[in-house]
């Protein structure tokens, strides 16, 4: 198998054909609004994910893909076909649940060989595809094993080669791996990875986790009560949210108010308590929602640096007071107050600044005077 890297594979798939597309797609349960007027494509050979907080719609759009689901208007195409009136057991789809559904009472490998049981092909021929398909999920040689003694790890890998032995054009993930500890959850997402570029074929997964979204994903559609709020890859996505609403749901992020001076041919210039007059290139403004607090500006906690006392001077620095610190063992997160940034009650509102715990770097304590150094490109505006 030929090693691909991320910069090749997303550079195919960008130039790759559509496999899913989504027109227009609404969805009613009565009078409840699930999906509303969904525009999507999804290329072929993509890892796709639809990330979203419960009830946004994010399910209900895979099983409307998957067929489990009626739309109540719009068009489905799958590999350029109009899936309206395509049951189920008729697209070129299969999926992995949350549950796995794997059966007990079976052996791996008759659960695996479960979806060839209307197969034509001979007995030996099918037990051939069962063990490639074990193979190509880390299994090789467990077929004799019984079901109800695996792991939980190992189940999951089960409902995989289950779906994949039947060569789909799309694999739907709904959650697969939430029913995982967190150890092998990380395992498992990189393992995916592999398979998924091994394959070769399309796959969507939902998900409300965010780590794992950006983990394993091109593409991110990240959506809220049946919409799509935002399309984008993982770098973007988390780089230059385009609301704040997604903003707070990807990761974490810090606001502080911000006074509108004027444009420039490169960006806007503002005026951010507690940073002082600065311009927001042109890329990192965003005009979906200002809210009801006005222009906000926005920052990663890894974006700014705590200064120690024996560093050099940066370029950007502003003075403050820290207010919390949490350590995590590999990274300590700290609460700080910034110099000028007091509100309307007349404190300042601390911001996060995540710093990796290196060697020779010393944990700063609560109450300590420290300098946070800061890039105007790491800022974003929403205006």
């Amino acid at each position: 198998m030929t090693t691909t890297s991320t910069a090749e594979h997303r550079a195919r798939t960008a130039a790759a054909k559509p496999m899913i597309e989504c027109r227009a797609v609404q969805k009613y349960y009565g009078d409840y609004h699930a999906l509303r007027g969904i525009d999507l494509t999804i290329r072929e050979g993509e890892f796709f994910s639809l990330l979203g907080p419960s009830g946004c719609g994010k399910t209900t759009l895979l099983r409307t893909i998957a067929g489990f689901e009626d739309i109540t208007d719009g068009v489905v195409l799958i590999d350029g076909q109009n899936m309206e009136n395509v049951p189920a057991n008729r697209r070129p789809t299969n999926m992995v649940f949350q549950s796995y559904a794997i059966f007990p009472h079976l052996t791996v490998a008759e659960n695996v060989a479960f979806g060839l049981r209307r197969d034509p092909r001979s007995k030996a021929e099918k037990a051939a595809a069962v063990e490639e398909a074990l193979a190509m999920v880390g299994l090789k040689g467990y077929g004799t094993r019984a079901s109800h003694a695996l792991s939980g790890g190992q189940r999951q890998r089960v409902a995989l080669a289950r779906a994949l032995i039947l060569k789909p054009k799309v694999l739907l993930l709904d959650e697969p791996l939430s029913a995982l500890d967190r150890k092998m959850r990380e395992q498992m997402q990189v393992e995916l990875i592999k398979l998924q570029r091994q394959v070769g074929i399309t796959f969507v997964l939902v998900t409300h986790d965010q780590e794992e979204a950006l983990v394993m994903s091109d593409r991110i559609a990240v959506m809220f009560e049946g919409k799509i709020a935002q399309l984008d890859g993982p770098e973007a996505l988390y780089a230059r949210p385009a609301s704040r609403r997604v903003a707070n749901f990807i990761g974490v992020m810090n606001f502080l108010p911000a006074r509108i001076l004027g444009e420039t041919a490169t960006g806007v210039e503002v005026d951010v308590p507690g940073l002082g007059r600065v311009e927001v290139p042109l890329a990192n403004v965003s005009k979906s929602d200002a809210g009801d607090e006005g222009p906000m500006v926005g920052f990663r906690p890894e974006a700014v640096t705590l200064i120690g006392p024996n560093q050099p001077a940066q370029s950007r620095e502003t003075p403050g007071v820290i207010d919390e610190v949490v350590y995590y063992g590999d990274m300590t997160y700290y609460d700080v107050r910034l110099d000028g940034s007091a509100s309307g009650d007349g404190r300042a509102r601390p911001v996060r600044i995540a710093m990796r715990n290196v060697f020779g770097r010393d944990v700063q304590d609560v109450g300590t005077r420290t300098n946070v150094s800061w890039s105007p490109g790491s800022l974003v505006l929403f205006r």
